[in-house]
């Protein structure tokens, strides 16, 4: 018989982990960013939201919001306390029903920490009571809210949500919405998805929206002023609700005859990408004195300077391909914004065409001949931009080159299948720049990386054998101006910087 002997400290050792239970393991701050090279204190770590219920109250007169916002969560590590990004004055936080402790710090950063901490996969229910008004607030020098002389809106990219709401406020934590708005009989609270019901009391009427698809934080929106409503359904059977202020002068026909087209140009659109994605369609023009327009989720906002020239359905293509190209499928980092801005251009250009001002080829051709190689146009890289020039206009205009130097490339019955394809692959979902390119070669069968290194990557003008060998520019002189341009640079307002406008 053979007796194996233990030392004794092992044994010690081995009885003391053994009385350790596993939910002691040390627990640690969520991260108070996501990861964002460009914006390293955007969004937050430590836990996933699935879903945002808003219950708000909203004063036009003093720009006064109250709110309890409810967030569905779930812990993807052990927490010891986590932060949402959040701009007003908070006055409690639940965590599972039990008081928390929070205290604010950086730019917009609302620190929590719960009696309990959480463990790694578990649900976790978060309410904020806050109130304030939100034109007072600003981050990083500026503000998101726009105040109108009958209200305010949220609207702006990459941040508009912590000037109404706390939250992960990055595009890779996408969440569905129900947002219920309080305000003045008389008045209008515009937001996203479906307006499920609006109640009157006392004076007060409650809107209440609806969102049932995943959106990121900075594509939901609200809007509260005095609107004219319309309403209506797509061939396809998609309800259409459209909102106009009752204060736009002599830009009201314009914009009404450009966004009451938007159920033929989704219908449209979904011949290139596919069915339309949500469940709900239309657009909403406030009296802002913005310059750009944005593709908040199933409803865009459009500032009323998109119209001062006259209708411009050319800005409703971009915004409604945005449905698709950056809503439906986000980019995972803020550099992924060439598949956003590239192809709601590429939108543009197919429209023109439609539209017989011009070919896509013709745009591509004029785009190429028209900026010299010492335009610093070219030292921009629509692949990656950089923060600083994340909206320049060459994201767009030469990120729409690039599309068409791949339809080129590749032909149309592949190029037309990946337009179609990218989104049902990655739908409601997030890729990047890498994940585009992979998937134009599978399903092109050729390989890519020196075709996007040259039109996406590249800080200078492509040569010449480059141009030939994507059929761009033949030459690149005598090139004439497509007929559709000055409507399609009409939208080009889009990159007006002023106080709101920080980035669009």
């Amino acid at each position: 018989m053979h007796r194996r002997i233990i030392a004794p400290g092992a044994l010690a050792a081995t009885v003391l982990l053994l009385a350790i239970p596993a939910s002691a393991a040390p627990h640690s701050p969520g991260a108070p960013g996501i990861g964002d090279p460009y914006y390293p204190d955007y969004g937050n770590g430590g836990y996933d939201v699935s879903h945002y219920d808003l219950r708000l109250k909203y004063q036009p007169a003093t720009d006064e919001l109250e709110g309890t916002a409810t967030l569905v969560a779930r812990a993807t590590q052990d927490l010891s306390s986590f932060n949402l990004d959040f701009l007003l004055d908070v006055g409690e936080v639940r965590v599972n029903g039990v008081k928390a402790s929070f205290r604010t710090s950086g730019e917009q950063e609302l620190e929590i920490t719960p009696k309990t901490p959480l463990a790694e996969g578990a649900p976790v229910t978060v309410v904020v009571r806050y109130r304030g008004v939100p034109s007072s607030k600003k981050a990083h020098g500026f503000t998101s809210w726009h105040r109108t002389p009958d209200g305010g809106v949220a609207a702006n990219e990459p941040e508009a949500a912590a000037w109404w709401f706390p939250s992960n406020d990055h595009p890779l934590d996408k969440a569905t919405y129900d947002v219920s708005v309080l305000v003045p009989d008389g008045t209008q609270a515009i937001s996203n998805g479906t307006l499920q019901s609006t109640s009157s009391r006392l004076g007060w009427t409650r809107w209440n929206w609806r969102s049932d698809k995943p959106q990121a934080t900075y594509l939901a929106t609200l809007a509260v002023g005095k609107f004219d409503i319309t309403t209506g359904t797509t061939e396809g059977g998609i309800p259409v609700l459209n909102a106009y202020s009752k204060d736009l002068g002599a830009h009201a026909g314009a914009a009404r005859a450009s966004l009451e087209r938007t159920g033929e140009v989704a219908d449209w659109l979904a011949g290139y990408f596919g069915p339309y994605p949500y469940n709900a369609l239309g657009g909403y023009v406030p009296n802002t004195n913005t310059g750009y327009a944005l593709e908040t989720q199933t409803r865009p906002f459009y500032s009323p300077r998109q119209f001062a020239g006259g209708s411009n359905v050319s800005v409703v293509v971009h915004e409604l391909a945005h449905q698709w190209y950056g809503d439906e499928v986000s980019l995972k980092r803020w550099k992924d914004i060439w598949i956003n801005e590239g192809f709601a251009r590429y939108a543009q250009w197919l429209w023109s065409e439609h539209e017989g001002e011009g070919t896509a080829q013709e745009l591509a051709d004029y785009v190429y001949a028209s900026h010299p190689a010492d335009d610093p146009f070219w030292t921009v890289k629509p692949g990656d931009p950089g923060p600083e020039n994340q909206f320049d206009i060459a994201v767009y205009d030469r990120g729409a080159l690039a599309v068409q130097a791949l339809r080129n490339k590749i032909g149309d019955e592949a190029f037309f299948t990946i337009l179609k394809g990218w989104p049902a692959k990655y739908a409601h979902g997030n890729a990047s720049v890498a994940d585009f390119q992979r998937y134009a070669e599978e399903v092109s069968g050729k390989p890519l990386a020196a075709l996007f290194d040259t039109w996406l990557f590249q800080p200078s003008k492509p040569g010449v054998p480059a141009a030939r060998a994507a059929a761009v520019a033949k030459g690149a002189k005598g090139v004439s101006q497509p007929r559709s341009w000055k409507r399609i640079a009409a939208t080009n307002g889009v990159h007006a910087h002023g106080e709101h406008d920080r980035r669009h």
